[in-house]
C-alpha cells in the first residue's frame, strides 16, 4: 500500500494535535487531537513509518494552503500535485478531501507550517526537500507569482532557514539551464575550489535518496529528489568547467 493509502490511520495513531490535527479530523469527522500537543514530541523518537504519514499529510495541508496563496487553485496545480506525488485515482478521493479542508479551514499556513517545524526540525533535510516540494507545486501553472514566491518566503522564514538556502532551493527547483550553479550549491563565487567541493560532497551526501528514506521521506517523494541529485551533479560540473 501506498503512503497515501495509510495516511489517515498512520497518522491518527501518532495523535497529531494543533491546526494539522484539527484539519485532519475534521475531514474524518472526529477529532485527532484528543491527546493535546503531542505533535511537539522529539523527532527521532517519531517511528519512521509516522514520520512518513506526517511527512505526505504536511505537504498536502501546505500545498492547499500555497494553491490558495494568490487566490486562484488551478487545475495544474491540482494535476501536478497528483502527478508528482504518484496518486492513484481511489487514493485521490481521501487526499482530495484533506486537500479541500485545508483549503477551507480557519487556520492560515503560518500555525501550520509552525507546526511542521516543530516536528522535524531537528532535520533540516526534511524540511528543504518539503519547501523544494512546494516550489514544484507554485510553478505547475508555468510561474510562480509574488504571492505564491511571498507565501514559500514565510515558509523558509518559519523553517529557520537563511537566505542563501531559500535561494539555493529556488534556484534547484528551477528548470532553466540558466541557472546560477554556485547557488544551486549554496555557495559563493569566490568560494575555493575546496569549498565547493565540500559543499557539494555535503548537498550530495544528505538528499541522496537512500539518506532521506532513511529519515523518514516517503517512496512517492523520491523521484523528485532523485531530480534534484542530478541537478546538484550538474551545477558542480558547470562549475568545474568555468574554472578550467
Amino acid at each position: 500500500m501506498s503512503i497515501w493509502g495509510k495516511i489517515i490511520g498512520g497518522t491518527a495513531g501518532f495523535a497529531l494535535g494543533g491546526p494539522i490535527g484539527a484539519i485532519l479530523g475534521a475531514m474524518a469527522g472526529h477529532s485527532f487531537d484528543k491527546r493535546g500537543r503531542s505533535y511537539k514530541s522529539n523527532y527521532f523518537k517519531i517511528p519512521n513509518n509516522q514520520k512518513q504519514n506526517i511527512y505526505a499529510l504536511s505537504i498536502i495541508i501546505l500545498s492547499a494552503k500555497l494553491a490558495k496563496s494568490d487566490g486562484v487553485v488551478t487545475k495544474d496545480e491540482i494535476f501536478a500535485f497528483k502527478e508528482k506525488f504518484n496518486i492513484s485515482k481511489n487514493e485521490m478521493v481521501t487526499v482530495g478531501k484533506i486537500f479541500n479542508e485545508a483549503k477551507k479551514s480557519v487556520y492560515g499556513f503560518e500555525p501550520c507550517a509552525q507546526q511542521v517545524y516543530s516536528i522535524f526540525k531537528n532535520n533540516n533535510v526534511i524540511l528543504e526537500e518539503l519547501l523544494s516540494n512546494l516550489f514544484y507545486i507554485a510553478q505547475a501553472d508555468g510561474h510562480i507569482s509574488n504571492p505564491e514566491l511571498k507565501y514559500l518566503k514565510t515558509v523558509s522564514n518559519i523553517f529557520n532557514f537563511d537566505q542563501i538556502i531559500f535561494d539555493r532551493i529556488y534556484s534547484l527547483t528551477q528548470q532553466s539551464k540558466i541557472n546560477d550553479p554556485y547557488k544551486i550549491l549554496g555557495v559563493d563565487r569566490n568560494s575555493s575550489d575546496e569549498e565547493i567541493r565540500i559543499a557539494w560532497l555535503e548537498l550530495s551526501k544528505n538528499h541522496h535518496p537512500d539518506n532521506l528514506i532513511s529519515q523518514g521521506m516517503p517512496q512517492e517523494f523520491i523521484e523528485q529528489a532523485n531530480k534534484e541529485m542530478s541537478s546538484i551533479n550538474t551545477a558542480y560540473d558547470r562549475i568545474q568547467k568555468m574554472r578550467t
